[in-house]
């Protein structure tokens, strides 16, 4: 039998749960869907969130031959395949290629339908769960609308699933939902219909029949849905989104967000992003305004990589809660950012004789001698001297936080340097 995913799937726009920004009345989207001239589109978001859906229901109504290839198995003979019915009695109403997961076509295979989608005697929609400016082949991407479809919120997740519920009742053994049961099952979807659904036909198979209904419990949706769906990629888009989440919560001194995506983090069993991005918060975003912090964030970090996961959540969380709670400056990055612009610009230059490592003059040299002023023979372990290359001996990167730490230190040589 069909998954209750695909057999309930909306056979109408108006049908797709979520997604109004596209899919609502008067949007553009739609009204360009339904004016049956349908363009060139990439679909871009996370599964199970209508992007095949939306696909077939432009497909039907159009009238076009729809193909469907995925990125995972089809090969450039499939494409070929495809190619071969332009000009064909098949091509009569125009071909509709469906491409799923594009991004896992290589180049070569891409570029094998820039002709057909150059000409217009294919339609391509394709979709890609990742970002398809770094993975669709450039010039098919000029050719093509991107509209990005959003992650399913669980009220548009509950929605689904009464309608779910009342064509189950209307096609088979009619059945009752509980409330909690109902938003149990959405809320541990993780914004992915077709999970949701998964685990609702799962419950209601289970179900005994009684009086000539199924009864769908809390407790009967719990043992299904042991685990939230979250999403997570190492290697995808969800990656990247929840560690930039997680650190700039971190810099941005919410302690509570931060705990949530470290808890997300941890929950997908991603220790070594955790513990990374936490270290580069402590010395990025704390840095100079309390330094001492690095040596505590380091030794959290090796506690944690020590015990392991779950107990490794504990020293990471103080660690976490102690870097966003601490007073921020971001100086030293700001500095060695700046530093490194002029060393890739070019801007640089021999460094000065008395810092160079020699104690021999050459025969050429003009001026004999290192030359070189050792601070701690002086007065308050300072002396002035150049340190900079010539071309740049001006340059400054370093400028003192406004934190107390930071003033403190910049009073204390401003006194000693007298300036």
């Amino acid at each position: 039998m069909e998954p209750l995913a695909h057999r309930l799937r909306p056979r109408t726009l108006g049908e797709v749960c979520g997604q109004q920004h596209l899919l609502g009345p008067g949007k553009v989207f739609r009204r360009t869907v339904e004016s049956g001239h349908i363009p060139n589109m990439i679909f871009y978001g996370p599964s199970g969130v209508g992007k095949t859906t939306v696909a077939g229901i432009i497909a039907a109504q159009s009238g076009m031959r729809l193909h469907k290839l995925n990125g995972t198995t089809a090969s450039t003979s499939d494409i070929k395949g495809v190619l071969a019915e332009i000009g064909t009695l098949a091509d009569e109403g125009g071909i509709l290629l469906y491409l799923d997961e594009i991004q896992y076509f290589n180049k070569r295979q891409q570029q094998s339908l820039l002709e057909c989608v150059e000409q217009g005697t294919v339609t391509l929609i394709a979709s890609t769960t990742e970002n398809p400016y770094f993975y669709v082949y450039n010039a098919l991407l000029s050719r093509c609308t991107v509209f990005e479809f959003k992650a399913l919120t669980a009220d548009d997740i509950v929605d689904g699933l009464r309608t779910a519920a009342v064509r189950l009742s209307e096609e088979e053994t009619p059945v009752d939902i509980a409330p909690d049961a109902l938003e149990y099952l959405a809320q541990s979807a993780g914004g992915d219909m077709r999970k949701a659904l998964g685990n609702l036909e799962f419950a209601y198979n289970a179900a005994p029949v009684e009086a000539g209904r199924r009864a769908v419990t809390l407790e009967m949706v719990r043992q299904v849905a042991q685990h939230t769906a979250m999403r997570y990629d190492k290697l995808g888009d969800d990656h990247y989104d929840i560690v930039s989440a997680y650190q700039k919560s971190m810099r941005g001194s919410d302690p509570d967000a931060a705990l949530h995506y470290l808890a997300r983090l941890l929950e997908a069993g991603d220790l070594p992003s955790a513990c990374r991005r936490l270290m580069v918060c402590a010395c990025e975003d704390v840095g100079l305004a309390w330094p001492q912090i690095i040596p505590i964030v380091k030794a959290a970090v090796d506690i944690a990589n020590a015990v392991g996961l779950p107990e490794a959540q504990l020293p990471l969380a103080d660690a976490v809660i102690l870097v966003a709670t601490a007073p921020k400056s971001n100086a030293g990055c700001m500095a060695i950012e700046a530093a490194a612009a002029d060393i890739k610009a070019g801007r640089s230059g021999p460094i000065p004789r008395q810092l160079q490592n020699k104690h021999y003059d050459g025969a050429d040299a003009v001026v004999k001698g290192q030359h070189y002023l050792y601070p701690h023979s002086f007065e308050n372990h300072w002396v002035e001297q150049q340190y900079l290359p010539d071309a740049i001996r001006d340059a400054r990167y370093y400028v003192p936080g406004d934190n107390k730490n930071e003033q403190a230190f910049a009073e204390y040589w401003k006194k000693i340097k007298k300036k």
